[in-house]
């Protein structure tokens, strides 16, 4: 059985390394905001959907660790050399922009998606 308490513990320690508010969390994960607010304050337990959402999510963490602080978080692994080539040719722009503009309209932040699911989510700084 989950200690309650611990997972939470745990929880809060991925939201602080990510830079996550439990918000933010909830979008990053696919589940309602009130559920991480529920858990969080241990009105319920992390059912397993929720811990395979986290999962998938954050591929970096370790079952063991999320569910009995047993392991490394994030898990010290090397990834695989066809990720770090496909990472490398992610980052490359194979057709840039060089400047997008406009006077009437300031840009409030630009959302990557990348094929796996995954995501990056840029703010612009509001005052240029």
């Amino acid at each position: 059985m989950i200690n309650t308490t611990e997972f939470n513990t745990r929880l809060k320690k991925i939201l602080e390394y990510y830079g996550l508010s439990a918000s933010a969390f909830a979008e990053v994960v696919t589940v309602q905001r009130s559920s991480i607010s529920h858990i969080l304050s241990g009105r319920n337990k992390p059912s397993l959907d929720f811990i395979s959402k986290v999962l998938n999510a954050f591929p970096e963490i370790d079952l063991l660790w999320l569910l009995s602080g047993t392991g490394d978080f994030p898990r010290n692994t090397t990834p695989p050399l066809a990720k770090i080539k496909k990472s490398q040719e992610l980052a490359k722009p194979t057709n840039p922009v060089a400047t997008i503009s406009s006077d009437d309209e300031l840009i409030e932040r630009i959302v990557i998606f990348y094929k796996d699911g995954s995501f990056k989510n840029y703010a612009m700084n509001p005052s240029k």
